[in-house]
Order: structure tokens, then sequence, then C-alpha cells
């Protein structure tokens, strides 16, 4: 019986395609790269130094399969410079400050990467002919939390409390204005969004998120400090959404019309999970000596209980999640262990993504 790849990432597709990639040296970016890396992409990149040390993109080599610009998006006569001489086909923007901790201490620069990055990119675009997709990635924290029991919808207002949440919404509304404005004609680029979950993987080493703090404790021996341990999130893992973006894309290139719109990419409903579960599935994946504790600090606002409903995703693109939560914890312990014993790092990732790539073919058939 054949395979059909409607919903699938499709390699025949992305062979050969020219691929304009902003945040290309971020944990999301980096494997992003890697990934249309290993599709045969001609990929180009444009972001800050890896904002880590170490960095998946160092530990992975990233950079030696593709062509690297060191920017910065809130200069947008480098960004328009490096997106014309890439001359790309479809263009892929993750470039952002992705911290809700961090934006409280620089709000000004998350506004100005968030949101006037996305303006510069979209409006670079405008004058960039060959371009017939993008896809502009923000996030689950765009929508007006209302502590709801269930998923977000792509047509529920925009929001966020703190100023990152608020900058993805307002990077939203950007995305929006621009299409309705400058992209609706025959020969535009077909832009859409999409909005992933909380993303987990290996090669993730950033401040106050929940995976890197729980790996770099439990490596040092010491109980890993949990600020909120009830606060539930739509955890994926990072191949996930990814999968999401690039199947996404596909559909801007064959359906522009239906496709050109917001997209949400998460887990199954069962895999949006407390905190405490995460970190408790974690200790006891690691083994001996891996324990936790509440931290007792005061803390800024962060959102109790998040998730998104995929159903569009699921009927308009025929895409799904593939590997269950607790097969994400499992690959994100052995992604470190293999890290900490000094393995190849790209060629791990490679083997990786192939496994991913089988699962999804598995689930297809």
């Amino acid at each position: 019986m054949a395979v059909s790849t409607r919903g699938d990432v499709d390699p025949a597709f992305w062979t050969g395609k020219r691929v304009f990639l902003t945040g290309h040296t971020g944990f999301k970016g980096s494997w992003l790269s890697l990934w249309l890396q290993q599709l045969g992409a001609q990929v180009t990149g444009f972001a800050l130094a890896p904002p880590t040390s170490p960095a998946l993109f160092e530990v992975a080599r990233v950079a030696d399969g593709m062509t690297s610009h060191i920017g910065d998006i809130r200069d947008a006569v480098a960004l328009e410079e490096a997106l014309r001489a890439a001359d790309p086909e479809i263009v892929i923007h993750m470039a952002a400050q992705p911290l809700v901790r961090a934006s409280y201490d620089d709000p000004v620069g998350t506004y100005a990467t968030n949101v006037m990055g996305t303006v510069h990119l979209l409006d670079a675009v405008r004058r960039a002919p060959a371009v017939r997709a993008v896809c502009v990635v923000t996030t689950d924290k765009c929508y007006e939390n209302r502590e709801w029991a269930w998923g977000y919808r792509e047509d529920e207002a925009m929001g966020g409390h703190d100023p990152y949440s608020n900058s993805k919404g307002c990077a939203e509304l950007v995305t929006s204005a621009y299409r309705r404005s400058f992209f609706t004609g025959d020969g535009c680029a077909a832009i859409a969004s999409g909005r992933a979950g909380n993303v987990i993987g290996g090669g993730d080493w950033a401040t106050d998120r929940l995976i890197p703090d729980i790996l770099r404790a439990v490596a040092a021996g010491e109980p890993v400090l949990i600020r909120n341990p009830l606060a539930t999130r739509p955890w994926q893992h990072v191949l996930e959404p990814l999968s999401g973006y690039l199947v996404l894309c596909q559909q801007l290139w064959h359906d522009p019309a239906a496709a050109a719109e917001a997209w949400n990419f998460g887990p199954r409903d069962e895999d949006a999970r407390p905190v405490q579960w995460i970190v408790e599935r974690m200790c006891a994946l690691w083994g001996a000596g891996a324990d936790w504790t509440r931290d007792p600090s005061v803390q800024p606002h962060e959102a109790n209980y998040l998730k998104l409903d995929i159903s569009k995703a699921r009927a308009g693109l025929g895409w799904q999640p593939h590997w269950t939560l607790s097969a994400a914890l499992e690959s994100i312990v052995a992604w470190h262990r293999a890290w900490l014993a000094g393995d190849d790092m790209r060629r791990y990732c490679t083997r990786e993504l192939e496994r991913f790539a089988g699962a999804s073919l598995a689930d297809a058939a």
C-alpha cells in the first residue's frame, strides 16, 4: 500500500529548495537546519551567535552544511542584504528572544527583536521576488490566557501577560497585517504563522527553561529547583513542531490560498502535563541521586494552565504529533548522556531525525 505524504515531510519537495532561516543558531533553529540539510535543501541562516555555551549549533557542527550569517534581525539593512544574496524560495522566521523571564529583564530588547524583527523580515520579503512561502514562527503564549481547561484555537484573541508572550501576540498581528496589506495578489508570497507549544529536546542549554534546568541539576548531583510544579503546558519534542512548519511550507507552496493562515502545532491532549510530572519522570529516567524541590523564592507571573487545540492542523494539513511525551523524555535523557560520553553529536542528531521520520511513516501507513 502506498503511503500518502500529506501531513508528512516530503524529502522530494525539499531537495534543492533555497531556504532562508532566521534564528538558525538557536536550539530549534539548529535542529531545523540539520533537518533541512538532511533533506537536501540549500540553507542560508541569519542569526545572532549561539545564545549558550555549550550550544547545539556548535556541538552538532550545524554550520558545516549551510551558509551561516551572524547578524541581528534588529538590523534591517544587514537582514535584507543576507536575504537578497540567498535569493530564497522559502523563508522560515524563527529568530526571537524566546524566554519569558528574560523578557522581564529586557522588555525593550524583547519587543525590538520579536516585533520589529518580524517587520524587518516581512518587509524584506516584499522585495524578494523568488520567495513563494513564508512561515513566521511564534508561540502558544501569543493567546490571551484565560486559564481555560480546553485548548486555544487559532481564532482566539491575541494577548500575553508578560513582554515575551505579548510581543509574540504582536508578531502575529504584524504577520496578519502584512499578509493582508502586501501579499494578496497573484505571484505574491504566501505567508502563514506557526504556533508551537513548550518545545523540549536534546541540545537545549537555555537558562530558566525546565528541561535544561533539570539536566544541569541532575548531572551535577544537585536537587532540581522547581518554580511552579502545578503549571501545565503543552510539552512536545522539538521535531514535532518543526515537522509542522515544514509541512505548512509544503502546503503554502502547493495551495497558498488555503494555507496562508495561522496554525497551531501542539501535542496530544494527554501530553499537556504539569511540571511536577515532567520532573519526576526525568528524575526516574536519570536514576539514582536525581531529586527535586520547590524553589521558595518569589517568582514573576507565569500562566498556570495552557493548552493548544490542533484540530485545524490535523484537518487542514494532515499533520499530527508522532512521539508521546514519555518517548520524548526518554530521547532527551539518551541524547544528553551521549553528549556527556563524547559521541559525535552531528551524527547522533542525524540518526534521531531518521528515527523520527520512521515513526512518522509508520503512523501514516
